[in-house]
């Protein structure tokens, strides 16, 4: 019976809360948030006298919404600005939307006054049309006017106007084409390039892979980058990337000899007392303790040990004025590492994690070519960041 009054209380106190979080998104202007807690909190046992101020406060916010909706689409219309058609189509959505938030509950019972709640719902669908078709007439012309311009921020605006006229209003006149138009001629076209000034050969696939801008997983929608210029785009920039130097260290094999030992675990034995009895449990069972040994090894370690570093820098070029903008320089380094032991002795008195080693045998030194295009990955890698963080036009 306690635990029953308890959750009873709990119930209380969450539903009070509930009311008041209605309460204040009302009087604080916020219809819809009210609308909408009281809506979620009426789609079960909307009935019950406990929901009551629920039903109250829809039936005030959803009057106080539509009466401030309307206002301020008659204000819209007055001032007779374009620019405030999108308002007036997405209000006259919102208008409808809202109601058909509520009808599935409906109807909602007011149990003291003996009636149902009051929502004078209106038939919003010639104005919706209306309204859509002057907004998509408007953002046509002025995607149209925008279009005249040379200038490739006036083409990103067009286009972003298109796009969200195609989403309201689908194939409305010749919208995909002057999209695809606006895109092309809003786009900055980067050619990307590489320029060798080390003495050594570039491997022609790391060539090609840091060439290969659709591996590099850019999302930038309005720069596109040409390893190879192709006829009849005009290019707005170049990316350099500029081979300076390349290290390759010699092959190594380092060797060294040591010597370890350590105490371990070797099985059990019995215990025996100074007296060299057998020690009894107080069940009169022997007792068994661990059989500790020191074991020694004499560890041979082999060490195989190649570097390459790769030097250089991306230089951005604006190819209409032919000025050099800006300039990244970039240091990639590989290593190739292999260790491989082998001992005399007793293994386990190396470390554990040393074990591994004894496993492990000689293997081929990497070309030094193989050696250059393992570090162009990690050149590859910053060289996006530097992309990412230092965008041609802001």
């Amino acid at each position: 019976m306690k635990k029953i009054t308890i959750l009873f209380i709990l119930f209380i106190l969450i539903s009070s809360c509930g009311v008041k979080q209605t309460q204040n998104a009302l009087s604080s202007g916020n219809y819809d948030q009210a609308i909408d807690n009281a809506i979620s909190s009426l789609r079960s046992n909307k009935d019950k006298k406990g929901k009551q101020d629920y039903v109250y406060l829809l039936e005030e916010a959803f009057a106080k919404a539509k009466d401030r909706d309307l206002n301020y689409i008659n204000l819209w219309t007055k001032e007779n600005n374009p620019a405030q058609l999108e308002k007036i189509y997405n209000t006259y959505v919102q208008l409808n939307q809202r109601q058909e938030n509520i009808k599935p509950i409906l109807p909602l019972k007011l149990l003291n006054e003996g009636r149902n709640a009051i929502f004078p719902f209106d038939d919003y669908s010639d104005k919706i049309v209306s309204s859509k078709n002057a907004l998509a007439a408007y953002l046509y012309a002025n995607a149209k006017k925008l279009m005249i311009s040379t200038d490739k921020m006036n083409f990103r605006k067009a286009f972003n106007d298109l796009n969200y006229l195609n989403q309201i209003n689908p194939n409305y006149k010749d919208v995909l084409k002057l999209m695809e138009e606006a895109k092309f001629k809003g786009c900055d076209f980067v050619s990307v390039t590489t320029k060798n000034e080390t003495s050594m050969i570039i491997p022609v696939r790391l060539q090609n892979d840091l060439l290969d801008f659709s591996t590099f997983g850019l999302n930038d929608a309005w720069t596109v980058y040409h390893n190879n210029k192709q006829k009849g785009i005009v290019y707005d920039y170049g990316m350099i990337i500029n081979f300076r130097d390349i290290l390759i260290s010699p092959e190594q094999v380092k060797e060294r000899e040591f010597v370890k030992e350590r105490v371990i675990k070797d099985g059990v034995k019995k215990l025996i007392d100074a007296n060299g009895k057998e020690v009894l449990d107080e069940k009169g069972k022997v007792v068994m303790v661990d059989d500790l040994k020191t074991v020694t090894a004499r560890i041979y370690e082999f060490r195989q040990f190649k570097s390459s570093q790769v030097t250089a820098k991306i230089d951005y070029v604006n190819l209409k004025s032919s000025q050099l903008i800006q300039t990244f320089p970039i240091t990639s380094e590989y290593i190739f590492e292999n260790i491989y032991a082998t001992c005399n002795g007793d293994r386990r008195a190396s470390d554990d994690n040393y074990f591994s080693y004894f496993d492990r045998k000689p293997v081929l030194f990497p070309s030094s070519e193989q050696m250059i295009y393992d570090t162009g990955q990690d050149l590859k890698a910053k060289i996006k960041n530097i992309i990412t963080q230092n965008r041609f036009r802001n």
